[in-house]
């Protein structure tokens, strides 16, 4: 059995991150067989790319009862960059669509308080301040950097979900954790040290 399932729906950066993983002595499948992803012992959701897109992908895949059974089953969760907003009921960048509802809240566009010096989308290296201790952040320094590409972020209904935040002239909730989801707005495979450390204290879950 693989220790941890990528799931492919089109729209991720499936090879660094499984590389990412493989160098942490993981084997990975990667790929979008329901049956093959049901036996994994984690999954990782990223995902690059528009909201809605997503979710019809992972619905014509039949994806979504998938995720949402791992969920109910306390199957650790992984969602990255795109992958972190599908785990919302809704997002402003397509208004009509149905998120996973995995967490209660919604997705909106970044809108920075001083446009001239914030540029959307949010691209590159940015701090990530630690708000509380988790599982999700150990041996992560406080004001370590990540690497950024986005231009919508989500409203956790429920702030105790919000392990880091980064600055971005608002506040941008960056690392998500609960008991067994978890999920970045930035690319940890991307991220160097502080990113391999996310994806290892992830795989390292019991």
């Amino acid at each position: 059995m693989e220790h941890i399932g990528v799931i492919d729906y089109g729209m991720g950066n499936l090879r660094s991150v499984s590389k990412a993983i493989e160098h942490l002595g993981r084997t990975v499948y990667v790929g979008s067989n329901a049956r093959k992803l049901s036996r994994v012992r984690k999954l990782i959701l990223p995902g690059v790319g528009a909201f809605g897109d997503a979710i019809r992908e992972l619905k014509k895949l039949k994806l979504i009862s998938l995720l949402r059974e791992a969920v109910e089953r306390g199957i650790p969760l992984l969602g990255i960059c795109l992958g972190l907003q599908l785990f919302f009921e809704r997002s402003e960048e397509s208004p009509h669509v149905q998120g996973l509802g995995i967490w209660r809240g919604s997705v909106v566009r970044l809108k920075p308080s001083s446009q001239a010096t914030y540029k959307v989308p949010h691209m590159g290296w940015n701090q990530v301040h630690l708000k509380q201790r988790s599982w999700m952040v150990s041996n992560v320094k406080d004001k370590s950097h990540f690497y950024f590409v986005h231009s919508y972020y989500a409203r956790p209904k429920d702030r105790n979900l919000i392990v880091g935040v980064a600055d971005y002239g608002i506040q941008i909730p960056a690392i998500l954790a609960s008991a067994t989801v978890c999920a970045v707005q930035f690319h940890p495979e991307k991220s160097q040290h502080a990113g391999l450390q996310i994806l290892k204290n992830f795989i390292h879950r019991p």
